[in-house]
């Protein structure tokens, strides 16, 4: 170690003591990270890319967003892990060994197979290595190594202690301190050399394929060796020959990258030649690398001593830092084959050696003498390298930087005037507007600024007039006329003329046209109108996006920062496409954007520590299969439970769930949370999800970064869940698919509907009974209210009756009032005519007293005859009876069939009295006294045979009615 650090002080030069310029992504895993132990000792993946880590406190699985971790079932520390060709997961912990594969609902469990060992073998400590060879796995622990085939266990004892087991080129090795470096063969165990050739106590790490007949093997203690036909043979390399190689494994057929336990991960050559190392320096959490892994995308992983780390080796985006104090990077030029980056504290340069991507050129950045401070612009103009620095213009020659106009207000950028080499004028846009750079005679001399133009220049183009755009991002547009003799007009241009707005416009030349990228997409002058107008080339494809920069390369791609995110319109196909790089998102300088394309391999990012290398070729062509992992789905009521684990068939089987496994889920679990994820785990920032849920969602979910999906109070029934995958160059995962079937609550189950079943017939039998007992009560009660409405009628009708007797008997009445008053009428005229008669008859009888005459006497005689003559009067009488029967209802007639002896008189009487004649009247009308009357009524009772209490009148008019 001290000879290593003794060269890397005194030849810094050296290649071996240098690494890489640009160095991939480092992300950290720390134990609140994964939530398990510190300590990581064997690596492994599935074919659908799932990592799977021995762990102190047990295996841990990770699937690019979520860690999970199963412990043993003694809590021991798991220190070795092996997928075997069963598909089994198989583990080996202090005394135990066994396997995980998926129980039913897809979770990882937990078989021990221990139990199979002898009784004798059951102590054996820690299992360091397991290795799968055909049907056979093999366990190595110190003193024993176990193989198991089925329930067959054979145990194969160390001759002092097997230090290492690893299956290459389908051959299973182990290294004994003794007998050295042994093979298996027909079930036994063979030395590889007839004497052991690596030295004793110094065991072998790893052994690693080289083509088709020859191993790399590396030792704990003494570094490389090269097992070929010919023989064994030491690979030197004075960097790594004094390190004590915990694990390593292959990154290309080329490359093996060695974990160390105390200098990181070095990456050398088949020849033992330092291509990169990592440690702490670059982003490592600690040196001590306990194992290393090689995943499917040519990535790696550490198993640290403390934490886990993951090495974006395979990725085509790099990281330049020239300034080891991540100073920000504002421009980038390869000028005499170094490559020069100016950041804010200063120019830093370093040599590129060969190759096709410069970012694997070993090196170390130095500073530029006098350029301390902030770096604007670099451009070779003219074959001279000249800087824009915050004091001036710099001339660049053998790494010293000269003043061409220093101590003056500072300089952004140089653009030429005239595409010829070379240009006899150059545009300086400074803080304080425009300045010409002329060039004469090999050198450089520098004008006053344009009269009456002050604005900062800091975005500058020249359109084919000679017309000089300078654009700020606060004040507008502005365009300079030469005018001859040197002078310049100046004209702005604002929202009046075509501009979405005075703010954010920034100038550039793409294509040979000037164009602004505003906030509303890309606007190009049109000169016609001498105006800007959106530009129909640019609003096709970036739409009204905002965009603030634009560069062209010069394969005519179009880069483009939108926002915070940097994209590329790529012109490679027939039809433009746009790639987005979400790698670089908010780790550019907002607003001091930088990009320096140089070909499709070298492509420089300006950053907000360092810079950023992206080998745009191997970019695009980067594309790994993309495979959705359903993690787990949960159930939720009032606490949680795992559905589904995350494994539909075994490890490295595909995700097709089987239709004989479909969970039933009950209807008190409300909650449903789906987790799910992208094993490619440096691309998590490229990847997009779009999930629905057959059954419950019409359409598939927007593009979201979220990996996980909840679902409440879903009704009863069977659903699907979908979910797919998509990166940033467009390409879909197939969707991976997860059915279950939500139980309806009790109320709606079978059991449920035959019991409403039961219940709707009880229900229509007692409705059906209730109707007819309602029916029955309202037939009773219409037939009651039949009857009473007939009773109402009958008595309207009898009403009505009653009330035309009544008027009837009114109208009777009226007729026998009529007729009595005729009767009465009648009488008083037979009472008037009797009296008549009487006074005649009187007077006549005293005529006769007063006469003499006989003869007159004789006359008057007759006379008082004829007037006395009763056949006249019982005429009169009978006239009389007939009409009183017809109004009183045949009394007379009634009355004599009562009392057949009653006399014509009485009769007569009977009569008169119905009439209510007085006494005085009937003594009229019966040419009697008036006591003759009252003697013919006391007469007339006896023979009615009344009683004294008895009315006359009351029993003649009762006798009408009796009648």
């Amino acid at each position: 170690m001290i000879q290593k650090l003794l060269i890397c002080i005194l030849l810094p030069a050296i290649a071996f003591c240098q690494n890489t310029i640009g160095l991939p992504d480092i992300i950290n895993y720390n134990k609140s990270a994964y939530k398990a132990g510190l300590q990581n000792w064997d690596i492994k993946q599935d074919n659908n890319g799932i990592i799977y880590i021995a762990n102190n406190e047990g295996l841990l699985s990770f699937d690019g967003k979520y860690w999970t971790l199963y412990p043993l079932p003694n809590k021991t520390i798991v220190r070795s892990v092996e997928i075997g060709n069963d598909n089994k997961i198989y583990t080996g912990g202090q005394d135990e060994i066994g396997y995980f594969s998926p129980a039913n609902n897809g979770k990882l469990t937990y078989t021990s197979l221990t139990p199979l060992l002898p009784e004798k073998d059951k102590s054996f400590s820690d299992v360091w290595d397991i290795a799968s060879l055909k049907n056979d796995m093999f366990f190595r622990t110190a003193n024993k190594i176990f193989k198991i085939n089925n329930k067959e266990v054979t145990v194969f004892q160390a001759s002092s202690e097997w230090s290492f087991m690893g299956v290459c080129n389908g051959r299973l090795y182990a290294h004994d301190y003794q007998n050295g470096l042994m093979i298996f063969e027909n079930n036994v165990w063979k030395p590889l050399f007839a004497i052991n050739k690596l030295a004793q106590n110094d065991p072998v790490t790893s052994i690693l394929p080289l083509g088709n007949d020859s191993l790399i093997i590396t030792t704990l203690k003494n570094g490389l060796f090269l097992l070929s036909p010919s023989g064994l043979s030491a690979i030197s390399n004075p960097v790594i020959e004094n390190e004590r190689i915990y694990a390593a494994t292959i990154v290309n057929k080329n490359w093996i990258a060695l974990a160390t336990n105390n200098s990181g991960v070095f990456i050398v050559d088949t020849k033992g030649t330092l291509i990169q190392s990592f440690s702490k320096k670059e982003g490592l959490q600690n040196n001590n690398i306990l194992s290393i892994f090689l995943d499917k995308q040519s990535n790696l992983w550490l198993g640290l001593n403390n934490g886990i780390d993951f090495i974006a080796q395979n990725s085509a985006i790099k990281h330049l830092s020239p300034n080891m104090e991540d100073a920000s990077g504002y421009a980038a030029i390869i000028y005499e084959n170094k490559l020069y980056t100016g950041t804010s504290a200063g120019l830093f340069s370093v040599p590129l050696q060969p190759g096709t991507d410069f970012s694997f050129t070993k090196g170390n950045f130095t500073a530029v003498a006098n350029t301390t401070g902030q770096i604007w612009g670099l451009a070779d103009i003219n074959g001279n390298l000249l800087m824009g620095h915050h004091e001036g213009v710099f001339a660049i020659k053998d790494n010293i930087a000269q003043p061409i106009f220093a101590k003056a207000s500072g300089f952004w950028n140089f653009t030429p005037m005239s595409p010829v080499f070379p240009s006899a004028i150059t545009v300086a846009g400074n803080y304080k507007g425009l300045s010409f750079l002329n060039y004469a005679n090999q050198a450089f001399s520098i004008t006053d600024n344009i009269p009456d133009f002050d604005e900062s220049s800091r975005f500058v183009a020249i359109d084919k007039q000679d017309n000089i755009w300078v654009s700020h991002p606060y004040h507008g547009v502005y365009k300079l006329s030469a005018m001859g003799k040197g002078t310049y007009k100046h004209e702005l241009y604002t929202v009046k003329n075509g501009l979405p707005s005075t703010l954010n416009n920034h100038v550039y030349k793409i294509k040979n046209e000037v164009v602004v990228a505003t906030e509303k997409g890309v606007y190009s002058y049109n000169p016609q109108k001498n105006n800007f107008e959106p530009s129909d080339y640019f609003s096709k494809i970036l739409g009204q996006q905002s965009i603030r920069y634009l560069k062209e390369d010069g394969d005519g791609n179009i880069w483009f920062v939108h926002e915070k995110n940097l994209g590329v319109l790529d012109m490679s196909d027939k039809k433009s496409t746009i790639i987005n790089l979400p790698e670089l998102n908010n780790k550019m300088l907002s607003g001091f954007e930088s990009i320096y394309p140089i070909n499709q391999n070298n492509i420089i990012v300006g950053g907000e520590k360092g810079f950023f290398h992206i080998n745009y070729e191997k970019y695009k062509k980067n594309v790994p299969n993309l495979l959705i992992h359903l993690q787990t789905v949960h159930i939720a009521d009032d606490k949680d439970s795992i559905l589904f684990g995350g494994y539909f068939a075994d490890v490295n089987a595909a995700q097709v769930q089987e239709k004989n496994l479909i969970p039933q889920v009950a209807n008190h679990w409300k909650t449903i949370h789906f987790e799910f994820s992208t094993p490619l785990f440096e691309q998590q920032s490229n990847l997009e999800y779009s999930y629905r849920l057959k059954g419950f969602d019409k359409n598939w979910s927007e593009w979201t970064g979220k990996t996980e999906k909840e679902y409440t109070n879903l009704p009863g029934g069977q659903y699907t869940f979908e979910v797919k995958a998509r990166n940033n160059l467009g390409n879909e995962s197939a969707p991976v698919t997860y059915t279950f079937k939500m139980l309806p609550p009790w109320y709606q189950t079978v059991w449920a509907y035959l019991l409403y079943l039961v219940l709707l017939g009880m229900g229509l039998y007692y409705l059906q009974k209730r109707q007819r007992q309602k029916f029955g009560d309202q037939q009773v009660k219409y037939e009651e209210e039949q009857k009473r409405l007939q009773y109402l009628h009958q008595m309207e009708i009898d009403k009505a009756e009653n009330e035309l007797v009544a008027l009837r008997n009114e109208k009777l009445l009226a007729e026998v009032d009529f007729k009595n008053s005729e009767l009465a009428t009648s009488a008083m005229h037979l009472v008037q005519k009797g009296e008549l008669l009487t006074k005649l008859k009187e007077e006549l009888n005293q005529l006769i007293k007063a006469l003499d005459n006989e003869k007159a006497v004789a006359e008057i005689k007759r006379l008082i005859k004829v007037l006395s003559d009763d056949d006249r009067i019982d005429k009169d009488w009978e006239h009389f009876t007939q009409h009183f029967d017809k109004v009183h209802s045949d009394f007379t007639v009634g009355l004599k069939e009562k009392h057949p002896n009653i006399s014509p008189n009485e009769l007569k009487l009977c009569a008169y009295l119905r009439m209510n004649l007085s006494t005085k009247e009937i003594a009229q009308l019966m040419n009697i006294s008036v006591r003759g009357v009252e003697i013919s009524r006391y007469r007339l009772r006896k023979k009615l045979g009344l009683a004294s209490e008895v009315s006359l009148f009351d029993y003649l008019i009762g006798l009408k009615e009796g009648a």
